[in-house]
């Protein structure tokens, strides 16, 4: 009776934690590895997309990225320590160091924070006892690797010019530096390193073929040094060429193992025993550094991964083919789905589902006509769409790839050749048809429809005034089956729209029209367009957001559109808006990621570099997977995802799944989960007398959090507790308990 009698006295109470996001992932490509060091049992590399170690016994890779408390993305330099802890330099100064025994990371920002020196890279780390030695474009910083704290940086070497890149460095009783001037080597007996005259310095007029050395080893006591135009020995106080057959070769690593040196060039290694120089390997792609393990032999650093040459594999973990998301997508299943890029940039497309990725290029991909995919669509039911640059589109369904062409199909390509057929955009209306933007029609015919028994219509929108213009983006449809889109030509910039008012041959009912800074967007240069749940079409423009409602107007005679603009958002460049299950929107822009609700009148969260795991601010791309409440971003320098409560809710109550169980609570940090609700639910909290402890309603999804405190904000007590969840009107009802312990 109680629970009844309660059930007619709802209050709603705003729910606090609708913007919590946690679980954060990064996935990047890591097959461009910069350097490497060998361990006992595998290795640790530094790549373009983090760090990784490879067990050799296992064949397993533990990858670390920004979410595991990396600082730096891009990595150029590692180095093991005499303690074996990791240490890890980025392209933007910061150094950090992963500690394997106790799996976390610390970080060293010295370098990372000096912001007198334009670059900052680190090129290169080297241990040698308590001493790390970090070579940067600006000097050498030596560390001590017990407690972290500088020793001293320095930054002039005899008579070169300060603040010159060092590339390497050679701790063999006197300090030996490779830079971008010639080479740098500590006097003997010399302890103030931060005087010039503490260096002996060399160039091009001592003898060395070039300024620019990379790495400087000893043989038998004599020093040899690496350059971008061959290899160089120190013979007193001058050079002269090692090897003469590699006068003018780019030489970038030496290697002395046994009594045979091992030299990478280009893409080939070579070995020189006793002056006798032959090719040992070579690699698909330039050699940046060599190494020897005893668990795996002879390896090298490539841009297609560490290849080991005993057995002519490429090691790197599973992930995308490349740091590239222009466009994301999210099917039915909860895959996603990745573009890659246009013209030469692009590499297929990718996807990933949940645990790894599959990679879909010419190479291995029968029916691709090219790597340029620089568009997806995966949310029209069960077929994933991808459009390329210049070979058309393809269908993807049930394992099968269906190509559409200019040669297939009636679609037009581009002025200057008809046949290379660009296509940026695919979306279905409430018909099941299918409709394909044309990027640049040479018959200015942007827009196709793809019915469901194949036929085809092609349309011109006369608002485009009869050219032929190029850069279109960004289709959507809305609710009246309007077909909404940007054009970014130079000389024709806003919104289109077009509706052939299901007379898909009669042209004479047709809406059309073109939207400016004139009809109230605030810029003409637009990057987004999407439907909300509410039918709305939000515009991303340079200047911010515009909302478009009242969209019926197009279709009624006397009934205008109204363009609105979200304050919130103003003067921010918006590249992708994504729409979650409440109507939630997450703005990409060039400063980071932003959530505002659902009519744009309240920021609700901002993540960028410095407060969350995403590898960079500028985000490209953004895909929402509504069962899961994940969020994808893709950025320039890799792809990141979270979950959060935003999940499609349940079409009706089932059970509810409370976790973790039993609930301790004793400091705020802790929430719990109610999992199984439908839309909009009421929430109740009772003791086992039936008293409400707390009522709020939930986000309006699936997902709802308890904090553990009463109406009072106090923490409840130990117990078991009832909670009870329900629709607005009270007629859809289910409960669960929950065993609560105050600590």
């Amino acid at each position: 009776m109680k629970l009844q009698i309660l059930l007619f006295f709802i209050i709603s109470i705003p729910f606090l934690n609708a913007q919590q996001t946690y679980n954060w992932q990064n996935y990047t490509d890591m097959k461009n590895v910069s350097a490497f060091r060998t361990s006992e049992n595998g290795l640790w590399a530094a790549t373009g997309g983090g760090g990784f170690f490879f067990d050799a016994g296992t064949g397993k890779f533990l990858k670390l990225h920004k979410n595991d408390g990396l600082i730096g993305s891009s990595l150029k330099a590692v180095a093991i320590d005499n303690r074996g802890k990791i240490w890890f330099g980025g392209d933007e100064g910061a150094i950090d160091v992963y500690d394997p025994g106790i799996k976390q990371v610390k970080t060293i920002l010295d370098i990372y924070n000096d912001k007198e020196q334009s670059n900052r890279s680190i090129n290169n780390l080297e241990s040698s006892g308590d001493t790390i030695y970090a070579c940067t474009d600006f000097g050498l910083s030596i560390i001590d690797s017990r407690n972290y704290l500088f020793y001293d940086t320095f930054f002039k070497y005899g008579n070169f010019q300060p603040y010159i890149k060092v590339n390497s460095s050679l701790k063999a009783g006197r300090i030996y530096l490779a830079t971008s001037a010639g080479v740098a080597i500590q006097k003997e007996g010399a302890e103030n390193l931060s005087a010039p005259e503490s260096w002996e310095t060399y160039n091009v007029q001592n003898g060395l073929p070039s300024n620019n050395i990379n790495r400087i080893i000893k043989i038998n006591g004599s020093v040899i040094a690496a350059s971008d135009k061959g290899i160089s020995i120190l013979d007193g106080t001058s050079w002269s060429s090692y090897l003469p057959q590699f006068n003018n070769t780019a030489v970038s690593d030496l290697l002395l193992r046994t009594d045979s040196l091992f030299i990478a060039a280009g893409k080939r290694i070579f070995v020189s025993v006793n002056n006798s120089v032959s090719i040992f390997d070579s690699s698909s792609a330039n050699i940046l550094r060599l190494g020897y393990s005893g668990a795996l032999g002879f390896v090298a650093a490539t841009a297609n991964g560490i290849l080991e040459l005993n057995n002519r594999n490429y090691i790197y973990p599973n992930g995308p083919q490349a740091n590239q998301f222009p466009e994301l997508s999210v099917d039915n299943n909860g895959n996603l789905w990745s573009a890659s890029g246009k013209d030469n940039t692009g590499v297929g497309f990718y996807k990933y589902d949940g645990n790894s990725w599959t990679n879909y290029n010419k190479a291995n991909t029968p029916g691709l006509l090219t790597n340029a995919f620089n568009f997806v669509n995966a949310s029209l039911g069960d077929a994933v769409y991808s459009g390329s640059w210049g070979g058309g589109f393809i269908k993807i369904q049930n394992g099968n790839i269906q190509s559409f062409t200019a040669h297939n199909t009636p679609l037009v390509g581009d002025p200057e050749n008809t046949n290379f057929l660009l296509i940026s955009g695919f979306t279905k209306d409430s018909k099941g048809n299918l409709w394909i933007l044309n990027y640049w029609p040479g018959d200015g015919k942007s827009l196709s429809m793809l019915t469901p028994d194949s036929t085809w219509y092609l349309y011109y929108n006369p608002a485009e005034l009869g050219q032929n213009y190029d850069q279109h983006y960004s289709l959507a449809i809305d609710a009246y089956d309007t077909k909404w889109y940007s054009i970014r030509s130079t000389d024709r910039l806003g919104i289109f729209y077009f509706n052939e008012n299901g007379t898909y041959s009669d042209s004479s009912d047709n809406k059309f029209g073109y939207l400016t800074t004139d009809d109230g967007l605030n810029s003409n240069f637009i990057y987004s367009v999407v439907e909300d749940n509410r039918g709305d079409i939000w515009v991303g423009t340079s200047l911010g957001v515009n909302i478009i409602s009242n969209n019926g107007a197009v279709l009624s005679t006397g009934s205008q559109l109204r363009i609105t603009s979200v304050f919130a958002l103003r003067q921010q460049t918006i590249n992708a808006i994504a729409v979650d299950p409440l109507n939630n929107k997450w703005i990409g822009t060039n400063q980071g990621l932003l959530l505002v609700n659902s009519d744009g009148s309240s920021l609700l969260a901002t993540y960028n570099t410095s407060n969350s795991a995403l590898p960079s601010d500028e985000i490209r791309s953004l895909a929402v997977d509504p069962d899961a409440g994940r969020v994808y971003a893709g950025t320039d320098q890799g792809l990141t995802s979270f979950d959060t409560p935003a999940v499609k809710p349940e079409d009706s109550f089932k059970e509810l799944f409370l976790y973790p169980n039993p609930f301790i609570v004793n400091n705020g940090e802790k929430q719990l989960t109610i999992d199984g609700l439908i839309k909009d639910t009421d929430i109740k909290i009772l003791n086992i007398e039936g008293r409400v402890i707390d009522e709020f309603s939930s986000p309006g999804g699936r997902i709802a959090f308890w904090d553990g405190r009463d109406q009072n904000g106090k923490f409840v007590a130990s117990g078991v507790y009832l909670v009870v969840a329900y629709d607005k009107e009270g007629n859809n009802v289910t409960t669960s308990k929950i065993a609560v312990l105050h600590k």
